[in-house]
């Protein structure tokens, strides 16, 4: 049998089939050690071959077969630095959640996640959440982030998930396709699905007063079922956002900006930094490119990962 994976729980999965029916998997012991580098070698999102089983009056299925993914959205294992942990895969689309404040999400934390959608062929729209609670000067640091990424061609959107501004919207880019939710903890991401689906009733949380960055509420992902012709992947807060799995030399081919220019560079195998007649470093100079993105850069290729939640915007 073939279906797509809803839910992991680590070591059950809940399997939809094509005529709608739900089983709930497991994994042979041996699928784990096939070379998968990741902390969860399946996914939600898969798609998978499985078998039943009947113990105690109980049916189960045995996934015995993952096929090929057309893209994944994957992050350093919290724990286990060296190991990746893939989010979700077979995503159409991810909408990133950005808050300015409460809980502050920093230039360091959406560059690294959409350098990782880059790589692996996920269209990101950014959702600017909360707009309805901001005063005047936080509404200027939105539409100065907002400009710095439509320049570059992302798709930025003003919601509110407690008033129900541009949800509308929201639901129309959803239409038709399967899209994952992500951001930190407490950036409204449950309130968010509730506002577009209120039958779900996700589980949602006040920010932690101690640390504004919001308390999990999601701990696993989960695929839903919308009543539009739509899939939502509701995905855990996160904090920081590794990138793996990149050369230094294939780092600036997923920043668009740079990517446009780097023809123009004296050297075809410039990075960017120290080499002479550098067309990104001629582009930081004049202003046509954000410093904010050049300093996210540099940290990626010095692997700076403790930097995640650095603010690096208020350097320009």
């Amino acid at each position: 049998m073939t279906g797509t994976v809803y839910k992991s729980t680590g070591s059950w999965y809940t399997v939809k089939t094509i005529n709608g029916k739900f089983y709930e998997c497991r994994i042979k012991g041996r699928f784990r050690l096939q070379g998968i580098k990741s902390t969860n070698p399946i996914a939600v999102g898969d798609i998978v071959e499985f078998q039943l089983e009947t113990k105690n009056n109980t049916e189960t299925g045995v996934i015995n077969r993952i096929e090929e993914r057309k893209n994944y959205i994957v992050r350093k294992s919290v724990n286990l630095s060296k190991q990746t942990h893939i989010i979700a895969s077979n995503v159409d689309q991810v909408f990133l959640l950005v808050t300015i404040d409460n809980p502050p999400t920093f230039t360091t934390f959406i560059d690294r996640f959409l350098v990782t959608a880059e790589a692996y062929s996920v269209k990101t729209i950014l959702l600017f959440n909360k707009i309805d609670a901001y005063n005047e000067e936080t509404m200027l640091q939105v539409k100065y982030l907002q400009n710095i990424y439509r320049t570059i061609g992302y798709n930025c959107l003003e919601i509110s998930a407690t008033t129900g501004k541009n949800i509308d919207k929201v639901k129309a880019i959803m239409e038709g396709k399967v899209s994952m939710f992500a951001g930190h903890s407490g950036v409204g991401k449950s309130t968010l699905v509730n506002a577009i689906e209120p039958s779900l009733d996700l589980k949602t949380k006040a920010i932690s007063l101690q640390h504004s960055q919001g308390q999990h509420t999601t701990t696993f992902a989960e695929m839903f079922d919308l009543s539009f012709d739509a899939k939502i992947i509701d995905t855990p807060g996160i904090k920081g956002f590794g990138v793996v799995d990149m050369e230094k030399e294939e780092v600036g081919d997923y920043f668009p900006e740079f990517f446009a220019l780097k023809q123009d560079c004296k050297f075809n195998n410039c990075i960017h930094l120290n080499e002479p007649k550098c067309a990104v470093k001629d582009a930081l100079e004049a202003n046509e490119i954000s410093y904010s993105r050049y300093k996210s850069y540099i940290q990626i290729l010095e692997g700076e990962d403790e930097h995640y939640r650095t603010d690096n915007y208020d350097n320009e």
